[in-house]
C-alpha cells in the first residue's frame, strides 16, 4: 500500500523564490512564535515573500516575515515584522551557515504551513541567485510550456 502524504495546510508560500533563485537544499524547520502570532497565522494572513533567514550568533533567524497583528489581542500584540528564531538541529544550522559564508548562498523560506500535529512549520531552502539571462530563460520556458499545453488541448 502506498504511503500517504502527511496533511499540510498551507499558510503562505514564497512563489517568487523559484523565479529569483536556484533552490538547492530544502529543510523543514520550526519557528518560535508568540500566542498572538499563532492566532494571526490561524487566520491565514501571513506573508513570507520578502523574507530571508540569517545567522545571528549561532542561531538562524527569520527576518522580514510579515505576520499581522491579531485584532482581539489589543495591547498584548506582537511586532508584525520582528525577527523570529528558527528551530533546527545544530548540525543543520552549521551546514546552512557554512553555505552562506563560504559559498555565497542565501537561505530563503519557501513555504509556511501547519503540519499534521497543528504546529507551524517553515520550509527553508539554500539558494543560489539567478542572473537576468537565467530569469529570462525560465520565463521563456514557462511560456512555451503553457502554449504547448494549449496546443495539445486544442489538437489532441
Amino acid at each position: 500500500m502506498a504511503k500517504e502524504e502527511p496533511t499540510r495546510k498551507l499558510i503562505a508560500e514564497n512563489r517568487r523564490a523559484r523565479f529569483d533563485y536556484f533552490l538547492e537544499d530544502t529543510v523543514e524547520a520550526g519557528l518560535v512564535l508568540t500566542g498572538t502570532e499563532v492566532k494571526a497565522l490561524r487566520e491565514g494572513r501571513a506573508n513570507i515573500a520578502e523574507s530571508y533567514a540569517s545567522a545571528e550568533g549561532r542561531d538562524l533567524v527569520l527576518i522580514n516575515a510579515y505576520i499581522p497583528e491579531y485584532g482581539p489581542a489589543n495591547r498584548f500584540n506582537h511586532e508584525p515584522r520582528r525577527h523570529r528564531k528558527i528551530l533546527l538541529h545544530r548540525r543543520q544550522i552549521d551546514k546552512m551557515i557554512v553555505a552562506v559564508q563560504r559559498e555565497g548562498r542565501t537561505i530563503v523560506p519557501t513555504r509556511l504551513y501547519w503540519d499534521a500535529k497543528g504546529r507551524a512549520k517553515l520550509e527553508l531552502a539554500v539558494a543560489k541567485g539567478k542572473s537576468a539571462p537565467d530569469k529570462r530563460q525560465a520565463t521563456a520556458e514557462r511560456d512555451w510550456a503553457r502554449d504547448k499545453a494549449r496546443l495539445m488541448k486544442d489538437h489532441g
